[in-house]
């Protein structure tokens, strides 16, 4: 049934028909056109909602919501008088009054893009955008969705607690901070391309820790060389196996820009390097952008240093931040790693598809490689290689691994065929 309030006109107060089954829901249709509204309530109504509300703007719809409690859709307008739309999401997403929202707008689609964007961040589940007129069959399914979803507990979220600091300087003394590694690869031909190097703490008692746990603790206490320069050390002797085996592995290292500070940074790693026999053109150092917008000379310098010692260098997560392609073309890169929300966003996103085809032409035009991260699935890889993508990272091919995994898995590689084109 609909429910009636004194401020909102044009209710339906009749039940479902009896040939409708019943759904559990809770509806309220946020429209100021009275035509439109009336349409929506009815169209619930013949879904069988069990109850349905309305309002024609975002005040008189709160005012409905601390009338009748909460609801578990709201099928929201955009733009109308008085309060509207984005202004009633912002309050919703704050009282926990609606449990998920329907957009049913006119806007043009950027504008409901970036709305959908903004439900996310407020926390809202975002069942669907529908767009306008409403198609019921459309609505339909999104009901059923919602309804067809296995009923859990929400898992409380808690912030990780971080590891001391005598904890996390003995895990470094005890060489228990461990490098992971992660492939790279070619999306046609399957082919390993190098891996990006990542770190796990092999606790004695708790088993692999996060890096969520210890990596702010190292950073406050200065030891992020020390980390590195142990991690380098490993890297090189497993890329020494896996050259025996007949694979040559570039092994990535993820730098903080404020290591870039350290004047003493690239002479330690040349140290490094000769004492284990490598050459630089072995390695690539991976730095997120958002560290490099105001690098000073000192970074630069090192930057050009590390190029100079033949190491290769990525810009990481790039379009993540606020990237500058002024100081894209002044930084000595040669590789750009795209962040792996593009990718994740690819299939119901056409702005992804854009991002990703105009970073592989800037990369093309700069001379510069460019790596897609966060490749999933199948269908992800053939959509990429479809855009001229040719070198990926993400769990389709392969998780983070011990030195020691890699190897075996290495060995495996040789007899699996490749993916199909």
């Amino acid at each position: 049934m609909v429910k009636r309030f004194p401020e909102v006109s044009e209710m339906f107060t009749d039940k479902p028909m009896a040939a409708v089954p019943e759904l559990p829901l809770r509806v309220l249709v946020l429209e100021d056109h009275p035509f439109q509204r009336s349409v929506a309530v009815n169209m619930l109504r013949g879904l069988g909602c069990r109850e349905v509300f309305e309002a024609s703007d975002g005040a008189q719809a709160l005012t409905v919501l601390d009338t009748v409690g909460t609801v578990d859709v709201a099928v929201c307008d955009l733009q109308m008088e008085g309060m509207d739309g984005l202004e009633f999401l912002q309050r919703v997403g704050a009282s926990g009054q609606v449990r998920s929202v329907i957009i049913s707008s006119s806007l043009s689609v950027d504008l409901r893009r970036a709305v959908q964007q903004m439900v996310a961040l407020l926390g809202l589940d975002l069942l669907g955008d529908v767009g306008k007129p409403l198609h019921q069959q459309v609505l339909a399914d999104l009901l059923h969705t919602l309804l067809d979803r296995p009923v859990a507990p929400a898992p409380v979220a808690a912030e990780p607690t971080l590891a001391s600091e005598s904890a996390v300087r003995q895990a470094l003394a005890n060489q228990q901070l461990q490098a992971w590694y992660q492939p790279k690869f070619n999306l046609r031909s399957g082919e390993i391309c190098g891996v990006e190097v990542l770190c796990r703490w092999s606790h004695p008692s708790r088993g692999i820790l996060s890096p969520a746990l210890f990596m702010p603790v190292l950073e406050r206490c200065g030891l992020l060389d020390e980390l590195l320069f142990a991690q380098v050390e490993q890297a090189l002797a497993v890329q020494r196996r896996a050259r025996e085996q007949g694979f040559v592995l570039n092994m990535a290292f993820n730098l903080q820009a404020v290591q870039l500070a350290n004047a003493e940074l690239t002479s330690s790693l040349k140290t490094l390097l000769a004492g284990q026999g490598a050459c630089g053109a072995g390695l690539t150092f991976e730095l997120t952008e958002s560290g490099l917008l105001e690098a000073p000379a000192t970074s630069l310098e090192s930057l050009v240093r590390l190029r100079m010692m033949g190491c290769r260098l990525s810009i990481d997560d790039f379009g993540a931040g606020f990237s500058s392609l002024q100081r894209l073309c002044q930084l000595p890169f040669n590789e750009i790693k795209l962040d792996a929300d593009f990718v994740r966003n690819l299939a119901h996103e056409p702005r992804c598809r854009a991002a990703i085809s105009s970073t592989l032409a800037l990369g093309e035009t700069l001379g510069m490689s460019v790596v897609i991260e966060g490749i999933e699935t199948d269908a992800q890889r053939r959509e990429l290689l479809a855009l001229g993508c040719t070198q990926g990272q993400g769990y389709w091919y392969a998780r983070p691994m011990a030195g020691a995994d890699l190897l075996t898995w290495l060995r495996q590689r040789q007899t699996r065929p490749a993916p199909d084109e």
